[in-house]
């Protein structure tokens, strides 16, 4: 008989977990695995491609809550509606993304015999969710079949959130680009490009990034600063970029459909956040055989990034670190090259077949537990 499977996440629109998850679906299906992807957003804001043999359930509940109570009503809503979904799926595993989502399954599940499998994305040490969800988080985790974790350090404190239930680490992954551009990826105007992807948010530190890039702008006047992604603190950092002279010299991108493509135009990647889970950015990046400087988070970069190997790792929100490392390798064509070179290597060491075969193994001791 096929595995039969239900998968949800808020939705399928915004980022890396996002396109993880519409990989693992289509991965599933392709398998001839019964499976049935379920968002709290609708069908129509997609934009990650999935493979047509997975049956998509678009909830349309992302409606926006002003007051406390109306939070409390619109998220019994999604429980009922959620629970609802995942009943008529038909399916025995429920494989749930992210904080808040987790959260939402769980209770949705009470009382119900598919096994919960809930994916940790991020740091919970660093990402709080509101004492509320944090409430919630504590009473409802313990109830999970396992919990999957991107790092080992998130997993020496993951038995807080779950306690005896098990707890495995499964790195993010990433593919070789279909095509590789060598050195010299430089635009019209001989510009050369320092590259940020991710969402425009306080975590991913932005703003951390253009100040450090203001202080070093002078001595590159040939660089620019692209930073790809959509968030809420897009004016802040349009603000922050006119404030420092440098509006002809950073753009924000927006929302781009090829982070490949974008990529492959750059000659450095700087990945600035203050706290992280195991960022599909910076995978990609190396990927694509940029040499990459990384904020070492506590959790993350500084299992990707081999330092002085294939990048730089600076402390979380030491600026000046941030700029020092920027200055050397803007200036230094032979460091970016011998990095960049190595970087590559990255695809080898995360690869799809390794990430599969570790969920296959969560999903096969799944079925042998007591949920």
């Amino acid at each position: 008989m096929p595995r039969k499977l239900a998968l949800v996440i808020h939705a399928l629109n915004t980022g890396g977990a996002e396109r993880v998850m519409a990989l693992m679906a289509s991965h599933w299906a392709n398998q001839d695995a019964d499976v049935t992807l379920i968002t709290l957003d609708t069908a129509e804001t997609d934009r990650f491609p999935l493979d047509a043999r997975v049956r998509r359930v678009g909830l349309g509940l992302m409606h926006e809550s002003r007051y406390p109570w109306q939070a409390v009503w619109n998220n019994v809503a999604r429980i009922r509606h959620l629970r609802r979904a995942i009943r008529k799926s038909g399916a025995e595993q429920v494989v749930s993304f992210t904080d808040n989502m987790n959260v939402l399954t769980l209770l949705a599940s009470v009382g119900r015999a598919w096994k919960v499998i809930i994916a940790e994305r991020n740091d919970p040490r660093q990402q709080k969710m509101g004492r509320g969800w944090d409430l919630l988080r504590r009473l409802t985790y313990p109830r999970c079949s396992a919990l999957v974790v991107q790092t080992e350090s998130v997993a020496k404190y993951a038995p807080r959130l779950v306690r005896k239930r098990p707890v495995y680490v499964i790195p993010n992954a990433v593919m070789p680009p279909a095509e590789r551009s060598d050195a010299g990826h430089v635009l019209a105007g001989d510009r050369r490009i320092v590259a940020a992807m991710g969402r425009l948010t306080a975590q991913k530190g932005f703003d951390l990034l253009i100040e450090a890039f203001a202080r070093i702008a002078d001595r590159h006047p040939d660089w620019m600063l692209k930073i790809a992604g959509d968030g809420e603190e897009r004016r802040k950092l349009e603000s922050l970029a006119e404030s420092q002279g440098l509006t002809q010299r950073v753009d924000l991108c927006g929302w781009i459909d090829e982070p490949v493509a974008f990529l492959q135009k750059a000659d450095l990647f700087v990945l600035s956040s203050r706290y992280e889970g195991f960022p599909n950015a910076l995978l990609e990046a190396m990927a694509c055989g940029l040499p990459v400087i990384s904020t070492d988070c506590d959790s993350g970069p500084g299992e990707i990034v081999r330092h002085g190997t294939d990048g730089l790792l600076v402390p979380a929100e030491d600026m000046e670190g941030l700029a020092q490392a920027m200055d050397r390798l803007m200036t230094n064509r032979g460091d970016r090259e011998r990095l960049g070179g190595n970087a590559a290597e990255v695809v080898e060491r995360f690869g799809y077949d390794a990430f599969f075969a570790r969920w296959e193994h969560v999903l096969n001791e799944t079925t042998k537990t007591y949920k």
